[in-house]
């Protein structure tokens, strides 16, 4: 067996690094992948720093990591569609092939999925990605065109929760939308917004600097600091009209508020970030406007295919002439080895936007 280098959370405040025998292939749809860049999301740092997030609690040592790509080093002898060689994004989770939530098509609702990096309650924590061989089935891999990056493979799992929830709120050509918080998944989201055909896009922040940010990438036509801009009537004004759809990315109480109040009636409303609790919600608006309200979860059947096909449409006349910079929220890169430094620089809040590790060499 092969040696396989990986970044293991212990506990609360206890990251190692270990070596395992990497995966076998079993299955005859079974696929090996060498991983080369993997992000960290914030959901790494809750387990780093909390030992959980909500249900999902740490009660043993896990590999970290589910936003990667990687290069095909092994397939099994029933894959058709991939080869040694390829470069893939790796979907980090496979539901149950038996369950009604999988049947129905909407198997990022299943209640037996396995997803990388997540503690399960009732076996085996699902080993994260951040390692050197990590083992998928044929259909949770999907290959990279020839000029879309590893970096941009990696960056495929936090875009595609933005294809999700775009996806449900039927974003089309003519929406005006209004994406609240400027984190990853909020400025991914107003991305997959505009892509989508969107005719104006506001984010909006506390962090003037995030703000910055979310113009100058290409996906924003106007931001708003909900903290020193003024009153719902002033990011109306702002934006010159009341919004068609709000995807709402941060889980506060006082952007959800804000968020169904500034929705033109019949509008959608998008639930995107998690909240750390219950929260107060008005409810009378959301009756008296005819408002539609989506919870999202993950992501579902062709996202990664549409997050993948976003980025090849972006890049294909060169990055030059991209309409997006997605390359510009990679704000730190570290070295596998160097891999603990960088979840400690994320857990600081240093401002880092999108972290990416290297595969052990």
């Amino acid at each position: 067996m092969s040696p396989n280098p990986s970044l293991v959370l212990n506990k609360i405040d206890d990251i190692s690094f270990e070596s395992y025998d990497a995966p076998e292939i079993v299955e005859p749809t079974d696929v090996l992948v060498e991983v080369k860049k993997t992000g960290i999301c914030g959901s790494d740092i809750h387990y780093y720093a909390h030992g959980k997030i909500g249900n999902f609690v740490l009660t043993k040592p896990m590999v970290l990591g589910h936003e990667s790509a990687g290069i095909v080093s092994k397939v099994g002898a029933g894959v058709t569609s991939l080869k040694v060689g390829d470069r893939v994004a790796i979907e980090p989770g496979v539901p149950s092939r038996l369950s009604s939530a999988y049947k129905a098509g909407k198997y990022n609702l299943c209640p037996h999925m396995c997803f990388a990096a997540t503690p399960s309650a009732d076996g085996p924590n699902p080993p994260g990605t951040l390692c050197k061989y990590f083992k998928s089935p044929e259909d949770f891999l999907v290959k990279l065109p020839d000029h879309v990056s590893l970096e941009m493979g990696a960056l495929v799992e936090p875009l595609s929760v933005g294809v999700h929830a775009n996806k449900l709120a039927l974003v089309k050509f003519g929406d005006k939308v209004v994406v609240f918080g400027a984190g990853p998944v909020g400025l991914l989201a107003a991305a997959v917004a505009k892509a989508f055909g969107s005719s104006e896009v506001m984010v909006v922040d506390i962090f003037d600097s995030k703000l910055e940010m979310a113009k100058s990438f290409g996906a924003a036509s106007h931001t708003f600091n909900s903290k020193t801009g003024g009153d719902y009537k002033a990011l109306i004004k702002e934006f010159g009209g009341e919004p068609t759809v709000v995807l709402e990315c941060t889980g506060a109480e006082p952007c959800i508020n804000l968020g169904v109040t500034i929705l033109a009636p019949g509008g959608r409303f998008v639930q995107v970030g998690n909240a750390g609790d219950r929260v107060k919600f008005p409810i009378t608006e959301l009756a008296t406007k005819e408002l539609t309200l989506f919870g999202s979860f993950r992501y579902g059947f062709d996202d990664y295919k549409t997050a993948v096909n976003i980025l090849d449409k972006n890049y294909k006349s060169g990055a030059e002439n991209a309409a997006i910079d997605f390359e510009q929220l990679i704000t730190h890169r570290f070295k596998f080895e160097d891999a603990i430094k960088a979840y400690d620089l994320v857990r600081a809040g240093s401002g880092a936007v999108k972290c990416i590790i290297d595969g052990p060499e």
